[in-house]
C-alpha cells in the first residue's frame, strides 16, 4: 500500500488506533523502494502509569520505526522531518491538545495553541511527507460537568474535523477493527 496522502485514525481509548497506525507503518516499510517511518510522539510522562503506557507503545512499534518526542511544536517537527519517502505518524493529537490546553505545569497558552493549530492546518497541504494522525473520539459520551473539560472536548472535535478536511482517508477504529473511507471534503459533490 502506497501512502501518498494524509490519513486520520480516530476512535475511543483502547480501540486499536495506534495498532492500526503501526500496521500502516509496516506496509510503508515493506514497499520495494527504500522508505522511512518516524513516530512523532506527543505524550509527556508525568506519572508512573503514563510512563508504563509510553513504554508499551514503544515496545509495540515495528522494527525500523524511529521516534521523536514532540509535546508542543508539532508543525515545526513535521516540517523538519518531511520527505516524500518518509511516513510520519503523529500519536496523538489528543495528547498534543492536552499539552496546550491542560498543561501539567504552567498556565494555559490559548493564543499559542491557536497559532500552532493554524500553522499545522496551513502546512499540511504542502508537507512533503504523508502523515498518519491518531486521535481520540471523545464526543460520544456524557457531556462533562466542568467548563474546562467541555471546552477541551469541543476543541478536540473541531481539531479532528479540521485535520480530516486535510486528509484523504479517515479510519474509525471500533473494537480493534478499522472502518475506512475517503474523506468528503467541504464543497465537494
Amino acid at each position: 500500500m502506497a501512502l501518498s496522502f494524509h490519513h486520520l485514525i480516530v476512535g475511543g481509548q483502547r480501540s486499536g488506533k495506534s495498532r492500526q497506525a503501526e500496521r500502516l507503518a509496516r506496509q510503508w516499510l515493506n514497499a520495494p523502494a527504500p522508505r522511512r517511518v518516524t513516530m512523532v510522539a506527543t505524550a509527556i510522562a508525568g506519572d508512573d502509569e503514563m510512563r508504563a503506557r509510553i513504554a508499551r507503545h514503544q515496545s509495540d512499534r515495528p522494527e525500523g520505526v524511529h521516534t521523536v518526542e514532540c509535546p508542543l511544536n508539532l508543525t515545526q517537527k513535521l516540517s523538519e522531518q518531511a520527505a516524500p519517502d518518509h511516513l510520519l505518524i503523529v500519536d496523538c493529537l489528543t495528547l498534543w491538545l492536552t499539552n496546550w490546553l491542560m498543561p501539567m505545569s504552567g498556565a494555559v497558552d490559548r493564543e499559542g495553541w491557536l497559532r500552532e493549530r493554524a500553522a499545522l492546518l496551513a502546512a499540511l497541504p504542502d508537507l512533503a511527507s504523508p502523515v498518519v494522525f491518531v486521535s481520540n473520539e471523545v464526543g460520544w459520551g456524557v457531556s462533562p460537568i466542568s467548563p474546562e473539560v467541555r471546552g477541551f472536548v469541543d476543541e478536540l472535535g473541531w481539531l479532528n474535523q479540521a485535520v480530516a478536511q486535510r486528509c484523504e482517508t479517515l479510519t474509525l477504529m471500533v473494537a480493534g477493527q478499522p472502518w475506512s473511507r475517503p474523506v468528503e471534503h467541504e464543497g465537494a459533490l
